[in-house]
C-alpha cells in the first residue's frame, strides 16, 4: 500500500520539478506548433505510429552509448501507467473531430483538479487552501486563455476532454506512486510503444472501415494511411525527438516532487504555446489572454512559494 509519505516529495526538489516542467513546455509548445501542417498531409493514427516508430529506434540508437536503461524494473505498472496515459490522449485527440480545440484544452487542463481529488480520495492526502486556491486560479487562467480561441459553451461532450483530464492526471499520479523508482527512460519507451499500438490499431479499424475525410487538416482523425509526404516525415521526426525530449523531463517532474504540485506547474504550457504561436505564426494574444496568463503564473507561484516556506 503506498502511504502519504511516499506520495510526498521533499519540498527543496520542487524547483528542479519547476526546472523539468519548463523544459517540456517549451520543448512541445514549440514542436506542436507544426501539427497544423503535419494534419494537411497526413492521419492522426499515422501520425502516432510513425512519430513511435522514429522515437523507439532513436533511443535505441542511443541507449548504449548514452548508458540509458530502458528496462523497466516493474513492467506491469509502467504498462499500466502507458496505457492510461494514452487512452487520454487518444480521447482527447478523439474528442478534437466534434468538439472546438478550446473546449477541448479546457476539459483537459482540469487534470490538476483530478490529481487533488484522486490523491484526497485514494491516498488520504489533506489538502490545504493554498493549493485548492492555486488550482483553481491556474484553471480560471487557462480558460481565460482558451475563450479567444473560439468561445467556451458548455455541451454534454465535455464529457470526453473531461474524461481524457481525469486519465491524464490518474496517469501522473502513477507515475509517482509506481514508477519514481524507474528509469525515465523507461517510462517514456513504455509511453511511445502505448501509442504505436494505439495508431496502428487505429490504421487498421480506418483500412477495414474507411471514413469519408475532409480534405486538408479537417481530416486528421478520421484519415487513413496515406503515402507520406516529404514534410509529413520531416515535421514528424521532428516530433519524435522533441517528444523523447519533453516528455522524459515531465517524467522525471513527476517522479521528484508531489503530483498535486507538478501539476499546477503544466499551465505554464498555455502562454508558452502562445509565445510560439506569435513568433511562428503571427498570431496576436487579446488583453484576455495576457490576463488568463498572469493567473497561470500567479497559481505557480503560490505552490512553489508555499512548499519552500514548509
Amino acid at each position: 500500500m503506498t502511504t502519504r509519505a511516499t506520495i510526498a516529495a521533499a519540498p527543496g526538489r520542487l524547483w528542479a520539478a519547476l526546472g523539468c516542467v519548463l523544459v517540456f513546455c517549451v520543448v512541445i509548445a514549440w514542436i506542436d506548433n507544426y501539427v497544423r501542417l503535419i494534419a494537411e498531409d497526413g492521419g492522426l493514427w499515422q501520425f502516432h505510429t510513425i512519430r513511435a516508430v522514429m522515437a523507439l529506434v532513436l533511443v535505441a540508437a542511443v541507449a548504449r552509448p548514452l548508458g540509458l536503461r530502458i528496462r523497466p524494473r516493474n513492467p506491469s505498472a509502467v504498462a499500466l501507467r502507458a496505457a492510461v496515459h494514452a487512452v487520454a490522449m487518444l480521447i482527447y485527440f478523439g474528442s478534437l473531430a466534434f468538439l472546438p480545440v478550446a473546449q477541448v484544452a479546457a476539459g483537459l487542463y482540469t487534470a490538476p483538479i483530478f490529481v487533488l481529488l484522486i490523491l484526497r480520495l485514494g491516498w488520504g492526502q489533506p489538502l490545504g487552501p493554498v493549493r485548492v486556491l492555486a488550482v483553481a486560479v491556474g484553471f480560471a487562467g487557462a480558460v481565460m486563455v482558451l475563450t479567444p480561441a473560439g468561445g467556451l459553451t458548455l455541451h454534454w461532450g465535455m464529457i470526453w476532454p473531461l474524461a481524457a483530464g481525469a486519465l491524464y492526471a490518474l496517469g501522473n499520479i502513477l507515475t509517482r506512486a509506481w514508477c519514481a523508482e524507474e528509469p525515465p527512460e523507461a517510462i517514456t519507451v513504455a509511453f511511445f510503444v502505448a501509442f504505436g499500438i494505439a495508431g496502428a490499431v487505429g490504421m487498421a479499424a480506418l483500412a477495414l472501415w474507411p471514413q469519408d475525410a475532409a480534405e486538408g487538416a479537417a481530416g486528421f482523425v478520421l484519415r487513413g494511411a496515406v503515402w507520406p509526404s516529404p514534410r509529413f516525415l520531416a515535421l514528424t521526426l521532428l516530433q519524435a525527438v522533441g517528444s523523447l525530449i519533453g516528455v522524459s523531463f515531465l517524467m522525471r517532474a513527476y517522479q521528484i516532487a508531489e503530483p498535486g504540485r507538478v501539476a499546477v506547474f503544466e499551465y505554464a504550457f498555455l502562454p508558452i504555446a502562445a509565445l510560439f504561436g506569435w513568433l511562428i505564426w503571427a498570431e496576436r494574444i487579446g488583453p484576455l489572454a495576457w490576463a488568463g496568463m498572469a493567473l497561470i503564473a500567479a497559481a505557480g507561484a503560490m505552490i512553489a512559494l508555499g512548499g519552500e516556506r514548509r
